[in-house]
């Protein structure tokens, strides 16, 4: 096994255990739409069931339609993005971590799709009266995985993953 893969496989393994693991404690330690301010005015621990995609979308959308399209999105993209790792040469090792921090979000929230058919999201993130919609771990990883493509891309790192060139 290479390097490349066995840093993917430590980072996977982690983001998951991590995601599950406060997705679980959150479950079973407060009821559902429950808050707990953790810093003032900023972030609270607010126990949600997302039925939807990103920022609830789809939630309004029937089950037999809403679920099985939500996990073939995922699972399509979790193969998207294997197929991209592949073409990565170990040194480009930005769009490798970048990639595998989204890979990570997308297994952890296809998990609850899966078992439960809704998201488990806790983090709320606000201002006065304006919430940013809840997330949880996977989507934290997911975004700085973005993030971290979106710089690499910006600063010409390595090869084109989409092409291979």
């Amino acid at each position: 096994m290479s390097r490349k893969w066995l840093g993917i496989g430590v980072w996977l393994a982690a983001i998951v255990v991590l995601d599950q693991l406060t997705k679980l404690i959150v479950h079973r330690t407060m009821a559902l739409h429950q808050s707990i301010p953790v810093i003032e005015g900023l972030l609270n621990l607010t126990y949600i069931r997302n039925t939807g995609a990103a920022f609830g979308i789809f939630a309004g959308s029937a089950e037999i339609f809403r679920r099985p399209f939500l996990i073939l999105v995922s699972v399509l993209a979790s193969v998207f993005i294997v197929t991209l790792l592949r073409r990565l040469a170990d040194s480009e090792r930005g769009l490798v971590i970048a990639l595998t921090f989204v890979l990570g979000g997308a297994i952890g929230n296809l998990i609850d799709r899966v078992f439960y058919g809704e998201v488990i999201d806790f983090l709320d993130v606000y201002w006065r009266d304006y919430h940013w919609p809840a997330f949880n771990i996977a989507d934290s990883f997911i975004t700085i995985g973005v993030t971290i493509a979106l710089y690499c891309f910006y600063k010409h790192e390595g090869a084109d993953p989409f092409t291979g060139g």
